[in-house]
């Protein structure tokens, strides 16, 4: 038999026996289980996007001409003077 997930080697007896294996654990639960899991997918997707944004806009900038640097500024003395 051809495994179904090619990634993870899983031939079609090993996934019905996850499947009767989650019933038996979470029982009435797994909707709300099936829920948190989709939830968590659908964030981690948009995290994905955030980053990938993130990368265009600094790839953008990166190819922009580059701003001139600034001349030296004179800094004020920090500590007062005393007089003798």
């Amino acid at each position: 038999m051809t495994p179904l997930f090619g990634f993870l080697n899983l031939g079609t007896w090993e996934i019905i026996m996850i499947l009767i294996a989650g019933v038996l654990l979470f029982g009435r639960r797994l909707p709300e289980v099936g829920r948190y899991l989709g939830k968590g997918i659908i964030e981690f997707k948009r995290g994905l996007k955030g980053v990938e944004e993130e990368i265009d806009v600094s790839a953008t900038q990166a190819t922009s001409a580059p701003e001139p640097p600034r001349p030296p500024q004179r800094i004020a003395p920090s500590a007062p003077k005393f007089e003798e």
